[in-house]
């Protein structure tokens, strides 16, 4: 006799069973297997029964999962011209998937996989599927980190193309998903891809534009037919070194034209897998028109929206790269990042926030391991020799600039290190010194604003300069003589910026102080001890009146009251 789960008055599970039976088996329907209306319905009450089920629940899932299953490959199967979303049902089957996989030995993994590469695909463009596939990932999180770690790492770029083509409405949960794509082997890539957010609007605009919509075949049938030509053309650049020929033309200054499918740029950009190789795109002959003429026409809202995620996506990429990233990856990261520092969307809002997020980072991950500065010693003084060659590099050089004083280089046993790092620091403050002799205003190609702006800039880049190398002598004391020398120099070029001069001269006087210099220049990561000596970590337990006068500025005698460090030191 059959229990009453299994047979219970209208709409029983017998009765949904049979339609979704007779929905697999029937060969009419095989062209758009998802036009029944009727048919998710029943996939969601055999589902729902499933889980309300108690005693008879093992031989329900046993009689359903051969329909589901069949269902499932007949949905994924269907020709891309099918008119009806395959999606929702999708998801519906795979959540009967994951839920009651082990009680019929099945692993969801290649399902997983089916739905990404045959539905989501075609289907990241459908605000409803999209929103849908979020929510689903975000439900099963947990299950998906323990027994399909690499499944969300692996399609992220699919996951980017779905936010990008829906923007802020999906926002809040894309924001959820987004830790998850984080894993060894997307680090690096995942990183660039968030950075071009903006270039991957443009290039989903431009095959809309050429193809229509979205939703459908279009995308994933451009990198079928011309991906095994750009691999072996990449293999032949590699091999022979000879270049990739440019059949682009003046395709990416005219949105109209036709979408040029063997650009590298455009392969990369609209991918579905992570192929873990990064991205090259920004050395594409194509990419300055591309970018010009998406800055010269009037920005999509979709454009707009993603010039406003992509430096909140970073953030939380950062956030959580610095709670969870070992210190191998950070190396790995930092020089892309530093080389990122100058290439981006030029929109000057978006630059400004992105750089931002960059600078931070590298300051924080210099202040979570202080080693990291020796290790890639080679990557920042090549960032440093660029430090003129636009304002972003030198905004970046000033950052640099200031982590090497401020952590030593590395810290006091990092003597070769530092004595190379200073050497690189008086270079860039004697070629610095000599410009600014000759007088920025008489460069010819400069009007007095550019003049003036430039100058600015090189006494910022000085200033830092000056510090980091004062700071660097006073944690490896055998640089002091070098570093008097270097400051001494400054100090008698009365031609340069006065706030630099004034900054020599006080460090050139505070030097004369070792204690107190190694209090105010030494390392906020090894502090020493010893009379004079103060420990500002202990500033919250400490009154004025422990700290010698002199350090007061131009106050003289004791204070007028007494007040604790906490209220002049900085609060997280």
């Amino acid at each position: 006799m059959a229990s009453p789960e299994l047979a219970a008055g209208d709409g029983s599970y017998d009765f949904h069973l049979r339609s979704l039976s007779a929905a697999s088996r029937d060969s009419a329907a095989a062209a758009d297997p998802a036009s029944d209306p009727n048919l998710l319905q029943s996939v969601r009450r055999v589902c729902e029964m499933c889980r309300e089920a108690k005693e008879a629940r093992d031989e329900m899932v046993a009689r359903a999962f051969p329909v589901m299953s069949k269902l499932f490959q007949r949905c994924a199967a269907a020709p891309t011209q099918a008119v009806a979303s395959t999606g929702m049902l999708l998801l519906t089957i795979l959540q009967f998937f994951l839920d009651f996989g082990e009680a019929v030995l099945h692993d969801a993994d290649g399902s997983l996989k089916t739905f990404f590469r045959s539905c989501l695909s075609r289907e990241f463009a459908d605000p409803i599927v999209a929103e849908r596939t979020l929510e689903f990932i975000i439900a099963n999180k947990t299950k998906i980190l323990s027994s399909f770690p690499t499944l969300i790492p692996q399609f992220y770029p699919l996951l980017l193309k779905l936010i990008a083509s829906n923007s802020e409405r999906l926002e809040k949960k894309f924001l959820e998903v987004l830790p998850l794509m984080m894993s060894a082997g997307s680090f690096l890539p995942l990183f660039l891809s968030l950075m071009d957010l903006p270039m991957l609007v443009v290039a989903l605009e431009k095959v809309e534009r050429s193809s229509g919509t979205l939703i459908g075949s279009s995308i994933a049938t451009i990198q079928k037919s011309a991906a095994p030509e750009m691999l072996l053309a990449l293999m032949d650049e590699a091999y022979t070194g000879s270049a990739i020929e440019d059949s682009s033309g003046n395709s990416g200054s005219d949105d109209s034209s036709p979408l040029d499918l063997a650009d590298p740029m455009f392969l990369d950009l609209l991918k579905d897998e992570n192929d873990g190789i990064a991205a090259k795109h920004w050395i594409s002959p194509t990419i300055s028109s591309t970018l010009q003429a998406a800055v010269n026409s009037t920005q999509s809202d979709r454009l707009k929206q993603s010039l406003e995620m992509a430096p909140r996506f970073l953030s939380l990429f950062f956030t959580t790269a610095l709670r969870d990233v070992n210190d191998s990856l950070l190396c790995a990261l930092i020089p892309v990042v530093m080389s990122r520092y100058a290439a981006m969307f030029p929109d000057k809002v978006f630059s400004f926030k992105v750089r931002k997020r960059l600078s931070d980072f590298i300051l924080a991950a210099f202040q979570r391991s202080p080693d990291i500065i020796a290790i890639l010693k080679k990557p920042i003084t090549d960032r440093l020799g660029e430090a003129h060659d636009n304002p972003a590099k030198t905004e970046l050089a000033l950052h640099l600039c200031w982590a090497i004083g401020e952590h030593g280089a590395g810290g006091i046993d990092r003597k070769d290190v530092a004595r190379e790092l200073f050497e690189n620091l008086e270079l860039l403050l004697y070629e610095n010194l000599a410009t600014s002799r000759l007088g920025l205003s008489q460069e010819p190609g400069f009007d007095s604003m550019g003049a003036s702006s430039r100058k600015s800039s090189q006494a910022r880049l000085l200033c830092f300069v000056v510090t980091a190398i004062a700071k660097l002598a006073t944690c490896h004391s055998e640089l002091l003589p070098r570093a008097r020398v270097s400051l001494a120099k400054v100090a008698r070029t009365r031609t340069s910026d006065r706030r630099v001069w004034q900054r020599a001269c006080d460090y050139l006087g505070l030097m004369n102080e070792p204690a107190i210099c190694l209090s105010v220049l030494g390392p906020s990561t090894a502090q020493g001890n010893g009379p004079g000596i103060v420990d500002w970590s202990e500033g919250g337990t400490k009154m004025v009146a422990h700290v010698p006068f002199y350090l007061l500025a131009e106050q003289k005698g004791p204070p007028f009251h007494d007040f604790s460090f906490a209220d002049l030191l900085p609060t997280e």
